[in-house]
């Protein structure tokens, strides 16, 4: 089966080998493979190389990427049969200065991703989520213990309980508000306080415990905006690795057109014909600049000025 990665971050073409990563001795036996590369972090910040087809990841061999960073890597998967691992360093100090001089430039994740390819930023994002959580869940939640890595990096045991922890994935609704009328469609944006001037963006919130997606989008839309959703549309998803969020993208019709910000989560709201949205995703509109170009919200936008109904 062939899925269209239409968002940055989806498209990951590793076999993750998740039914041949929990066997210690086999994921040992990769390690020694010769053909073993890993790509390397710092603090989230993946390593690049120039090309001349552009910006790339800077793949080393597993031996001299364990010579830099010792006991802190993990088992992405298996590239056609080749396997794949990560090493991440810490610290304040950038390793290009000391171990890494002259492998390629650490960049930040977000401007990482606007220049690799699909498949490069879909690594890349995957490994940043994994050491996130690594780091945030170095201890058992259910008796304090430090607990032990496995499984290549994708399980946590406590020693102390036997209680595992598996990686989390914090699920978020993120919604373009449609208000179809006889003067003609039009969407909504919404805008946050600390956002660069002019930025707008489609409406998120988190899904609580207990909650639908289209209940969360309701609920989203009906805080930060004061409007009733009518109609819920699925379009597509994202992995977002800041830290490791699904972005699941919506479109949703609401029953009229009295928005209003709550000044909490929104600051602002504007209502877009499908003309000026177009104007916004061109950079031609003389106020409202588009969500950045690896965001889901610029692709509901553009899905909704090509057609996409609810």
């Amino acid at each position: 089966m062939s899925l269209p990665a239409t968002n940055t971050f989806a498209g990951n073409p590793l076999n993750r080998a998740g039914d041949l990563r929990n066997d210690p001795r086999w994921l040992a036996e990769q390690a020694e493979r010769p053909d073993a590369l890993a790509m390397a972090l710092w603090e989230g910040r993946p390593l690049l190389e120039d090309h001349p087809d552009g910006p790339r990841l800077t793949w080393l061999a597993l031996p001299h990427a364990r010579a830099l960073v010792p006991d802190r890597e993990l088992f992405l998967g298996l590239w056609k049969d080749a396997p794949v691992f990560a090493i991440e360093f810490e610290g304040s100090i950038d390793p290009t200065s000391g171990p890494a001089g002259g492998l390629g430039s650490f960049t930040e994740m977000r401007e990482a991703a606007a220049l690799l390819s699909g498949a490069d930023a879909a690594m890349a994002g995957g490994a940043k989520s994994l050491f996130d959580w690594r780091r945030r869940h170095g201890f058992c939640a259910s008796c304090g213990v430090e607990s032990e890595n496995a499984c290549g990096g994708w399980k946590r045991i406590c020693p102390a309980c036997g209680v595992e922890h598996f990686p989390r994935v914090d699920p978020v609704t993120i919604m373009l508000p449609v208000f179809k009328s006889p003067e003609g469609d039009r969407c909504l944006l919404g805008r946050q306080a600390a956002w660069p001037e002019g930025r707008m963006s489609a409406l998120a919130g988190f899904l609580e415990p207990g909650e639908s997606i289209e209940e969360a989008c309701a609920r989203e839309i009906e805080e930060e905006a004061g409007l009733t959703v009518t109609a819920v549309r699925y379009h597509s998803s994202q992995p977002w690795p800041f830290p490791s969020q699904l972005m699941i993208g919506l479109i949703a019709e609401v029953s009229d057109d009295n928005a209003a910000p709550d000044q909490t989560e929104l600051e602002a709201v504007a209502w877009l014909t499908r003309d000026e949205a177009r104007a916004v995703l061109a950079g031609t509109h003389p106020a409202i600049k588009a969500p950045p170009r690896v965001a889901i919200a610029r692709t509901l936008l553009q899905a909704w000025v090509d057609g996409f109904e609810v």
